[in-house]
């Protein structure tokens, strides 16, 4: 397991909103706004990917927990700056801050939980049942 992991790391992706990720095209409402699910896989991504680098070779993370907050609709062609922080490391549970902001403000916080795994190990088990 990758000993560089410390709190603070920290990556920022955006995102445009695009027709894809609306509620209406998840099926989690009926309007053409960013989705909470599209939203909540935006943050998990931001976070898989600020520890991707720091990771040994053949491990991965995936994700176990998150509590989100969706405070505000954002329409589609409205650019989101998602933000994960490292804010604890135990082992190998990850636990992130994790924030999304369009040009009005904040639309999205909470945190994110994600542990370190052996890819091939966990294929290996997924396959065996």
């Amino acid at each position: 397991m990758a000993e560089t992991l410390v709190p603070g790391i920290t990556l920022t992706i955006t995102k445009t909103v695009g027709h894809n990720e609306t509620a209406a095209a998840y099926g989690s409402g009926l309007h053409d706004v960013l989705s909470t699910p599209a939203m909540i896989a935006f943050m998990e991504q931001t976070a898989m990917k600020a520890v991707e680098a720091f990771l040994d070779q053949g491990e991965g993370t995936v994700g176990t927990e998150v509590r989100v907050k969706h405070l505000r609709a954002t329409p589609v062609g409205r650019m989101v700056t998602f933000r994960a922080t490292l804010a604890e490391v135990s082992g190998r549970r990850l636990l992130f801050t994790v924030e999304a902001d369009d040009e009005k403000g904040r639309v999205g916080e909470g945190t994110h939980e994600r542990f370190i795994i052996d890819n091939e190990r966990f294929m290996t088990k997924l396959r065996e049942g």
